[in-house]
């Protein structure tokens, strides 16, 4: 496993273009849930040009490591809070804090426009993510289905914003 130094975390820069980069790196990130949750990781639809148009309307984060793309979060501002998605840590480099990093960004960035609250989901199998969500401070708000299924897939977990 990498031991990096402390990486740089920034919101991403005007004219951003190393979107397959950030591809790859979700890719990899999410490749362990493979035949693990049900319905599969919305992660496979995902396209270079897709991240691109994602970014114009949501506000992305990235965590750098030597020029590296070692990390990254999207956030869609809500009225009175922000919902975090597509946070992915090179798989060589979770746990050594960087999605802990990623989303303190994301908490300033929130507390700085006023937000309440953050807000995501993980799937229900997921039950490491749970924990690892509940350490951040997030707790469990509700538990919801995707089109089609009679079973809840998704948890939903909120962190309160002091």
């Amino acid at each position: 496993m990498l031991r990096p130094p402390p990486v740089l975390i920034e919101r991403l820069p005007a004219g951003f273009g190393r979107w397959e980069e950030v591809l790859s790196l979700i890719a990899r990130s999410f490749a362990y849930m493979d035949g693990v949750i049900d319905p599969p990781s919305s992660a496979h639809q995902l396209t270079a040009e897709g991240l691109r148009r994602k970014a114009e309307d949501e506000t992305g984060f990235l965590a750098t490591w030597e020029g590296r793309i070692v990390g990254c979060v999207f956030v869609v501002e809500r009225e009175r809070d922000c919902y975090i998605g597509k946070l992915a840590v090179d798989p060589e480099l979770q746990g050594q804090g960087i999605g802990k990093q990623l989303v303190e960004a994301v908490e300033e960035f929130a507390a700085a426009d006023g937000k309440m609250a953050l807000e995501l989901q993980t799937r229900i199998e997921l039950t490491a993510n749970h924990a690892a969500f509940a350490r951040l401070g997030f707790r469990e708000t509700g538990r919801t289905a995707h089109d089609g299924y009679d079973r809840a897939t998704s948890v939903t977990m909120r962190k309160v914003l002091r």
